[in-house]
């Protein structure tokens, strides 16, 4: 009988889930086995975190079992992994067994990591102080929404990079809403506390919507780098003794990479794996891949690039195994939606040369999508994308009109936005 060669990817979210559907599809089985890695039994939709707070999705919109979405032809194994000898080209899990591989995919994702800031998990913890980047801080942050009388509520991000870092912004705008609805915006002060200058990382983006926290009454304190949380004064403090005071505070702990990495000895300060930004390559090993939020690229940690990076990752696999140089290239599409309130949303085009700008999308006569611009077709297309995720998405099926490589078609750039094509 063949020997078969391995082929491994570690984490089935959504990164590990795509790229396992893209791989079933394109690699010859008869040469080649394919196993994922994963430690947890539920597939979390993690866009749907930002909505259970406000009673808009509840538990069954935004979990299902991970072993839906593993096509037949792969093999799934629920395990832990305890770290990745990649001199010897195997993976040793937490049972003491081990994965050998000939090529390794990591989609290991990132993680909201309280532990990281003093006193974040004091006294205060899942009673004044909430989170809505994991499954059960978006469950305690509901049933705490639910008993809101009206006070001072603080949104705060802790440190960049973050998984979708509009999530903040956009919760920021559905409370504003929210508490309208309810008659209890004159009873809540909202501020919104970010370690940037501005409200966004992009300057275009970041007028825009900075115009929209002033419109909506929402207090913006910037360049706020958090030390600490003071549970008895309920308030948090910056490493220069800034102070912002909260009853309610919604934060962004830090954002980090898989434990796993760091004992891998794989990461960076942050558990993030040094990645060529357009092959998706290792940086430290050539037969090792990295996808999604596990990566150290600059761009958005967002389901829609792991997306766009799993049709590169795919051609670039295949292009390794069959010794040929990797000649696909990510360009750092990024795409996303924001939502603003009272049904409406923005949407965000970009990519590592050109930041999100006004325009048309997906077609640059009519759209009927509008860049940069609030709609409400923008809020029900963001609404949509929970069906396109579990059946689109995940299955690795291409989405209608958008390609992985960013179109500047129907986009309005002003002079000197566009930057050139770096040469390394």
């Amino acid at each position: 009988m063949k020997n078969l060669k391995n082929m491994l990817i570690l984490g089935a979210g959504t990164a590990g889930t795509i790229m396992a559907n893209h791989l079933r599809k394109k690699v010859d089985r008869s040469s080649w086995r394919i196993q994922i890695v994963d430690e947890q039994p539920g597939h979390y939709y993690q866009p749907g975190f930002l909505f259970m707070p406000f009673g808009i999705y509840t538990e069954k919109d935004v979990i299902k079992p991970k072993r839906r979405f593993i096509p037949r032809g792969v093999e799934y194994v629920e395990a832990s992994v305890e770290r990745i000898d990649a001199e010897k080209n195997r993976v040793r899990l937490a049972n003491g067994s081990e994965l050998p591989y000939d090529v390794l995919i990591i989609a290991t994702g990132t993680h909201p990591m309280p532990s990281e800031t003093e006193g974040m998990e004091g006294g205060d913890w899942r009673k004044r102080v909430h989170d809505f980047y994991s499954y059960e801080g978006a469950r305690a942050l509901a049933a705490k929404m639910r008993d809101w009388n009206g006070g001072r509520l603080v949104v705060h991000i802790s440190e960049m990079p973050i998984k979708c870092p509009v999530a903040p912004l956009e919760f920021s705008f559905l409370a504003d809403s929210w508490l309208r609805q309810r008659g209890l915006r004159d009873k809540t002060e909202i501020v919104y506390v970010t370690p940037l200058s501005g409200a966004f990382t992009k300057p275009i983006a970041s007028g825009i919507l900075n115009h929209l926290l002033d419109e909506k009454r929402i207090q913006v304190v910037n360049d706020f780098n958090i030390a600490r949380v003071d549970n008895e004064k309920h308030k948090i403090v910056s490493w220069d003794e800034k102070e912002v005071e909260f009853d309610l505070l919604v934060t962004v702990p830090v954002n980090m990479g898989a434990a796993m990495v760091e004992r891998s000895g794989l990461g960076d300060e942050l558990n993030y794996v040094p990645t060529d930004k357009h092959t998706l390559q290792s940086r430290q090993h050539k037969n090792i891949f990295v996808i999604g939020d596990a990566t150290d690229v600059p761009t958005s940690k967002a389901g829609s690039v792991a997306h766009f990076e799993a049709e590169v990752l795919t051609e670039n696999i295949l292009n390794f195994i069959r010794g040929e140089p990797l000649h696909s290239r990510f360009d750092g599409h990024a795409n996303c939606f924001i939502e603003s309130g009272r049904n409406k949303g923005f949407l965000l085009d970009f990519n590592y040369n050109l930041e999100p700008v006004p325009g048309k999308f997906p077609f640059p006569a009519f759209g009927p999508l509008t860049l940069l611009g609030e709609s409400r077709l923008n809020h029900w297309s963001k609404r949509a994308f929970k069906w396109a995720y579990w059946h689109l998405l995940l299955k690795a099926r291409p989405i209608p009109f958008v390609d992985h490589n960013m179109s500047l078609a129907g986009k309005k750039i002003p002079p000197g936005v566009l930057k050139a094509e770096a040469t390394t």
